[in-house]
């Protein structure tokens, strides 16, 4: 009995010494290992992307394959040109020698099936070859169809198998201050590029860009390269061509970028593809602005409009009995508050085209008959004096 009690005692303590040893080194041979089940989503009612990261990608994809780059192959600068412009000058100085021909870096936009491009006029000024570059890889020469230097603007067409990618237009006198836009380009030449902004004022001019200036104006970031690039709504649709920036040094965006409203970029192009250039209206008047010491020197019943000073003679103004001292207040029944307005409404009508102009007479009040004339390129008339 007592040798049977020994053994028992003896096999247990060796029976705990494993389970010890065993518990320590190797607890998994213990216990069975938990089962780890996925959690998967509910394949029902899952909320949609957007409702869960608010994300700018439809608008980008919509309108990023009509963005194109366009490069432009331009003469080499004569010294004279060189020597008359500050940024030239800086960078080629004194060089007897013959230059390289310079290639021309810009943005351009597909607006029709048919191949036509938006771009800007100085992104394509005295090219001799123009090439076009698409999001897909394409390249293909480009034509010029026309330019506008007063805006700024030119049209080009290329030329292949369609489909083309065409952006959709939209309504700039939509938008507001605050909306959120994209810009869409060829910044630097990095390749096709999208920056995201809101429009930061409508309406910019005497900026010294262009003739005809209404801007609309945006902290989406701009570079050199992205001129003739399109600025797009959330929706994808074009609402400017980015033509410009604010920047100290002219080497990149400071957060203020410039872009042509797309309505006017639309007329520019219905008449180059049209007529090859584009006809605007003139007046024939130098104008000024209206204050309180104008309205009480001329003993006027109104506070807004456009002064006369000068009349030009055989002008449409002259023949309409337009006279120095005259406040123009509605012109083709569009009110007018600065002589900038008063240009871009005139310019906006048909030459040749039967309108009306209202303007006050002192305290009287004349509604004159007026057949608008053809405005000639880069008429210092009709213009905010100096």
């Amino acid at each position: 009995m007592r040798q049977t009690w020994l053994i028992f005692s003896q096999a247990t303590t060796v029976a705990l010494a494993g389970y010890f040893v065993v518990s320590t080194l190797k607890p998994e041979w213990l216990h069975e290992a938990p089962k780890v089940v996925p959690t998967l989503p509910a394949a029902a009612g899952a909320p949609p992307r957007a409702s869960v990261q608010f994300s700018f990608a439809a608008a980008a994809q919509a309108a990023s394959p009509a963005v194109v780059a366009v490069l432009a192959n331009k003469p080499a600068p004569s010294q004279r040109e060189i020597d008359a412009d500050p940024w030239l000058r800086f960078h080629f100085g004194k060089r007897p020698q013959q230059q390289r021909p310079q290639t021309g870096l810009g943005s351009g936009v597909i607006v029709s099936p048919e191949g036509y491009v938006l771009t800007n006029n100085h992104v394509v000024a005295g090219a001799t070859e123009i090439r076009v570059q698409l999001a897909d890889g394409r390249d293909t020469p480009a034509r010029l169809v026309g330019t506008d230097p007063e805006t700024d603007l030119a049209v080009l067409r290329i030329t292949l198998p369609p489909p083309l990618p065409v952006i959709h237009p939209g309504k700039a006198g939509e938008l507001q201050v605050g909306d959120v836009v994209l810009a869409i380009g060829n910044p630097f030449n990095v390749g096709q590029t999208v920056t995201s902004g809101i429009i930061s004022a409508l309406g910019r001019t005497q900026l010294g860009l262009s003739t005809f200036e209404n801007f609309i104006q945006t902290d989406a970031a701009i570079n050199p390269g992205n001129s003739g690039g399109a600025l797009v709504d959330v929706q994808g649709r074009l609402v400017g061509i980015n033509t410009a920036i604010y920047s100290r040094t002219g080497g990149g965006s400071l957060g203020i970028g410039f872009a042509i409203p797309v309505d006017s970029a639309y007329q520019v192009l219905e008449a180059l593809v049209k007529d090859g250039k584009v006809s605007r209206g003139w007046l024939g008047v130098i104008t000024g602005d209206i204050n309180a010491e104008v309205v009480d020197t001329l003993k006027l019943s109104v506070d807004h409009g456009v002064l006369v000073k000068e009349v030009f003679k055989a002008s449409p103004a002259a023949k309409a009995g337009l006279e120095a001292g005259d406040v123009v207040v509605e012109v083709a029944g569009q009110p007018v508050r600065s002589p900038r307005e008063l240009v871009n409404v005139v310019a906006a009508l048909k030459p040749d085209s039967q309108t009306s102009i209202s303007v006050q007479r002192g305290k009287e009040t004349l509604k004159l008959p007026l057949q608008v004339g053809l405005r000639q390129p880069q008429t210092t008339d009709d213009a905010v004096p100096e």
